[in-house]
């Protein structure tokens, strides 16, 4: 009887969402907006067709992105405009239109800023970003780790 109760409370996924949301998620504690800033190509992206988009974060203010480029969010690829501003602890960002209006997380940046994972609380989107079009394959292996590790299924990212 406890094993019914216990299944019946539990959630079932949404198929359609590539992130488990019993999963606990974090942003950068150390994010560094002004060094975030600048452009960045899709290297891996859960919308078909991302791959090799360019997306252009430009410092509009300190804390604030003019963006620019093509929105990955979605289910195919769309024109990505508008602002976003920091708004939480680490690398949490607010956009005032694209990325679904989902609060950006910056997973993960390396140290020099080549290379980031970005998603989502509600787990709709998570992207690889990199400022060379080709990335490098260490950073993308641990890009893909901060990914799984924030309970996204990698099966179903698309590569270049």
């Amino acid at each position: 009887m406890l094993s019914v109760v216990a299944a019946a409370c539990t959630k079932t996924p949404d198929p359609k969402v590539p992130r488990n949301p019993e999963v606990r998620i974090s942003s950068a504690s150390l994010f560094d907006a002004g060094r975030f800033a600048g452009r960045w190509h899709v290297l891996q992206s859960y919308t078909p067709g991302c791959a090799g988009a360019e997306q252009n974060w430009q410092e509009a203010a300190p804390g604030r992105y003019a963006l620019a480029g093509i929105d990955c969010t979605g289910a195919a690829p769309a024109a990505l405009a508008g602002r976003a501003v920091v708004t939480g602890p680490g690398g949490r960002i607010t956009p005032d239109i694209g990325f679904g209006r989902d609060v950006v997380f910056v997973l993960w940046v390396d140290q020099d800023y080549r290379m980031a994972a970005l998603g989502t609380p509600s787990g709709r989107w998570g992207m690889i970003l990199s400022r060379d079009p080709a990335g490098r394959a260490d950073l993308t292996r641990a890009a893909r780790e901060v990914l799984a590790f924030n309970g996204y299924d990698l099966s179903r990212l698309a590569a270049r």
